[in-house]
């Protein structure tokens, strides 16, 4: 006879073990119970589960287990297949090693060279590299986009950003879309601005790049004009 889910006591119930117990002491049958959530007009969940067990006869094969050929076990259907494909490339995903390979720009040369790609741009927009104090790249955030010509910018927002990720040094960068890289009177007030706010921050922001195709104009390496 099968009982559905409801009709057992609830310390038998898949979601209320998990809850009672944890995950790591409930069985196959029962965490599969918990993913598919409902069985069919005929057959509970557990048995359904009980009939994908029996069908993959270890629970390792289970990865290999397509879309199509789970839809040929009785009772699964198209999106009870897809959500327990999901869920175990999401598990799959989760215990994947991570090798995120380290990016280090120590100069504004290799910054320019790794950002080009802003060049490209329609509208002017304005980016955020963090750095951590090997010189290594944390991340790189649009903070941004403005008009053709102007990109208003909150340094709340720059230093907001480089304490969540406790960042050690910031280069901004904005590209200017006419592909003139000549700074203008608002870039230098604003780069003299938020160069001040990092030194009482204790960020220093380090260099402003403004990018073009084919060139960069560096604050770092110009100094003289602040």
């Amino acid at each position: 006879m099968n009982y559905k889910i409801k009709e057992l006591p609830e310390e038998e119930r898949p979601r209320e073990r998990l809850l009672l117990v944890g995950s790591s002491n409930l069985s196959n049958v029962e965490l599969l119970s918990i993913i598919l959530k409902t069985g069919t007009k005929n057959k509970s969940v557990k048995d359904l589960a009980v009939d994908i067990m029996r069908e993959v006869k270890d629970i390792s094969m289970l990865k290999d287990m397509s879309v199509n050929k789970l839809k040929n076990i009785k009772g699964i259907g198209e999106v009870k297949a897809l959500e327990l494909v999901a869920a175990i490339e999401l598990g799959r995903r989760v215990f994947r090693p991570c090798k995120r390979k380290k990016i280090v720009l120590t100069n504004s040369k290799s910054i320019w060279e790794y950002s080009k790609d802003l060049f490209s741009k329609k509208q002017e927009c304005f980016y955020c590299l963090y750095f951590n104090n090997k010189q290594e790249l944390i991340e790189r955030k649009l903070l941004f986009m403005g008009t053709i010509n102007r990109s208003v910018v909150h340094p709340r927002e720059i230093f907001k950003e480089a304490y969540l990720l406790s960042a050690s040094s910031i280069v901004c960068l904005h590209n200017h879309p006419s592909g003139d890289v000549s700074p203008s009177s608002e870039d230098i007030k604003f780069t003299k601005s938020i160069m001040e706010i990092g030194r009482l921050q204790g960020i220093p922001v380090v260099d402003h790049l403004i990018i073009g195709e084919d060139s960069y104009y560096s604050f770092y390496e110009n100094m003289n004009i602040l």
